[in-house]
């Protein structure tokens, strides 16, 4: 499994959105500023995100993007499979059943699902505020996601 550009960014969009959060709605072109990321690919991945109810957006000069829930509320894992999918290290496992015709005699099947089961159940036991608290404490020395 690797996770693309687009992953590692929409996970410092939905970081940016929760460290500076008001109440107010957060321009694009101000997380373009703070991430390095240009604005042209942010609102790709704030348009998946918004899709998938992650983001509230608003148009219009006041307009912009902000957190739909508390930063508590999500997980690691609903953000990376909202914009890459399955995590699944192997196709097989990327759907609800498992469709491979090999899959009863798969002597490496136990494998895959038990990696798996690993990094599903650690991108889902991290939070988006858990990262929001480690970036506030290491943002006296370097704001930077």
């Amino acid at each position: 499994m690797k996770i693309s550009t687009k992953g590692r960014y929409a996970l410092r969009v939905m970081i940016d959105l929760a460290f500076h959060d008001t109440g107010e709605y957060i321009a694009l072109k101000d997380i373009s500023a703070r991430q390095g990321i240009t604005v042209k690919y942010l609102e790709q991945i704030v348009t998946s995100l918004g899709k998938a109810g992650l983001v509230r957006s608003m148009r219009g000069s006041n307009g912009g993007h902000r957190l739909a829930r508390k930063p508590e509320e999500y997980t690691v894992g609903e953000i990376l499979r909202t914009v890459e999918g399955s995590l699944a290290p192997v196709e097989c496992l990327q759907g609800e059943k498992n469709d491979c015709p090999r899959a009863e005699g798969c002597v490496t099947l136990k494998f895959w699902q038990g990696l798996d089961d690993v990094v599903n159940n650690y991108v889902d036991n991290y939070s988006l505020k858990d990262l929001v608290d480690e970036t506030k404490e290491n943002s006296a020395y370097d704001y930077s996601i």
